[in-house]
This record gives C-alpha cells, structure tokens and sequence, in this order.
C-alpha cells in the first residue's frame, strides 16, 4: 500500500472510531460518506480531500451572477451556493484568524504579527493532533516555511497559520507546490493567491481566470473522487453588511443546491473540523452550526 493509500485507510479507521463512539447520533440518521467513511456529525460527508481557497473583499452581488466571475458562477451552478453568508469584522486579517481557529486572538488590524505568538487551538493543529494531514499553498511565498511579512504581492497578513506555534511552519508551501497529483493532497489544505490574484489588488475577472486556471483541474477530479472545493472570501468591500460569497463543489455536494441560511466564518470551521470526524472545535467553532441542506446522500 502506498504512503497515500495508507494515511486514507487510517484516516477513515479514525473516522469511524469517531463515529462508533457517537453511537446516539448514528441511530438518528449519520451521513455516511462516498468513501465509505461516516462522520462524527450527522449530515457532514467526510470527503478524502478539502481544499479551501479564499478570496479578497468582495461583496456577495459582485461576484455571484456577475458577468466578470463566469468560473465561479459555474461552480455555483455544479455545486452549492451559500446566499447568506458573513464574515467577522474589517479589515482582512481577523477574518482569516476567525476561519482558521474560531476566533480574532487579539489581532484587529493588517499589520504583520510575530510568527507563532498564539498556542490556541485552530484548524491545522486539530487535524495534524488526530493523524491527519494539513497544508497551506500560498502564491508567491518566497520559499516554504517562510515568516517573511511581505515579498512582491504576497502578504502574510493573508497566512493565519503562521501565527500559531503548534503548526509546523513548514506546512506552509508555495502554490508552486501544489500536487498534479491530486490524490497526494493533504486531508485538508488552505490556497491562497496573491494580492492581485485573490481580487484585493486586482479585478474580480482577474481572479476568477486565476481560479480557474490553477484550480479548475481539482475541481474537475474532486467532482469524482470524492473530494471538496471551497471558495469563500474573507470580507466584503464594508458596503453589504460584510455578506461575502461561499461556494461548495465536488462529490459530496448536490449540484445546484442552495441555502438561504445565514453562516459565518465560525460555521464554516465548524463544518470543516466535522467534515474530519475531528472530537473537538476551535474557538466559537464550538458553538455554530455545520452547514447542511446541500450535501449529496
């Protein structure tokens, strides 16, 4: 069997030890999986694969039906579309800390933190604590593992991991790392695009091409093996309330579905640490709800 291989049976022998212990909630209907694998939290699929890629200041009526995302919208239309969904606060970073840990841990505004000032728990330390596998691909990094503040249009205040002391900064790749082979990617994974590329400098068009030609092949492979896109943004342009765009595509979600219900940074986390059969939530991650209403049975 090969390292992959091996890490997927044991994630989803981990998995299903979850599950077995959450005996009461399997007896009332637990979702099981595509890959055979249930989940510690009905109605959440345990996808092999999640890749979340995060996008900049843009409200929810500037990307979604907008003539200049015409790949998003596709994914809208392959996958689900989240019509009510928030972000935190202003500016950028806090948001990022809140979908990465459940919280802002102190940080309000864009200025560049010290590397690892923070020891709560967040996202990446949950799934490494339980033998999964975690990374981030961050575009234009200069090298892996680098805490530099900022290199050309790349900016760390966009790479919340880097201010945790329990993850490794070494799961901090390039974009130019990220696998052709899509099976060896992490359980889950955090992409990241530059200031031009993720909309912030740079136009919705420019950043919806970007998706498309980075990301679109994973999307493409997720849709049949049993994997998961999602594409969020990290605040709106502070004119809509803060309602940003949130879509899901791959195999575990119903194509063309949608959900008027309102969610957060926090229910998104909450979703993807349950979506890993993970026993424990980050932050107000503890106390939101999972996303449901869109996922394939």
């Amino acid at each position: 069997m090969s390292g992959s291989s091996a890490h997927t049976a044991f994630r989803r022998g981990r998995t299903a030890v979850a599950s077995a212990l959450a005996f009461t909630a399997a007896a009332v209907g637990l979702w099981t999986g595509l890959g055979g694998s249930s989940s510690a939290a009905a109605g959440v699929p345990s996808p092999d694969h999640v890749v979340v890629v995060v996008f900049e200041n843009h409200a929810y009526s500037q990307v979604i039906g907008s003539s200049s995302a015409p790949y998003i919208n596709s994914l809208k239309t392959g996958g689900a579309n989240l019509s009510q969904s928030y972000a935190e606060t202003h500016p950028s970073q806090p948001n990022y800390y809140a979908l990465f840990s459940g919280a802002t841990q102190g940080v309000t505004d864009d200025s560049c933190v010290t590397p690892g000032f923070s020891s709560a728990a967040n996202l990446a330390s949950e799934v490494i604590a339980a033998g999964g596998t975690w990374a981030s691909y961050n575009e234009t990094l200069p090298s892996q593992g680098s805490t530099t503040c900022s290199s050309g249009n790349y900016a760390r205040k966009h790479n919340p991991w880097f201010g945790f002391s329990n993850v490794p900064t070494s799961t901090a790749k390039t974009f130019a790392q990220f696998p052709t082979d899509y099976s060896t990617l992490p359980d889950v994974s955090f992409v990241v695009p530059n200031l031009c590329s993720d909309m912030h400098d740079c136009s919705v068009s420019t950043g919806d091409t970007w998706l498309k030609n980075n990301l679109g092949a994973y999307a493409t492979w997720a849709k049949t093996h049993n994997s998961l896109l999602v594409v969020t943004f990290d605040e709106d342009n502070r004119l809509s309330g803060n309602r940003i765009p949130t879509v899901l595509y791959g195999q575990p979600v119903t194509a063309g579905s949608s959900s008027s219900t309102t969610y957060n940074h926090y229910d998104l986390l909450r979703t993807l640490e349950d979506s890993q059969g993970l026993t424990t939530h980050a932050g107000n991650a503890a106390s939101a709800s999972d996303i449901t209403g869109i996922w394939a049975s």
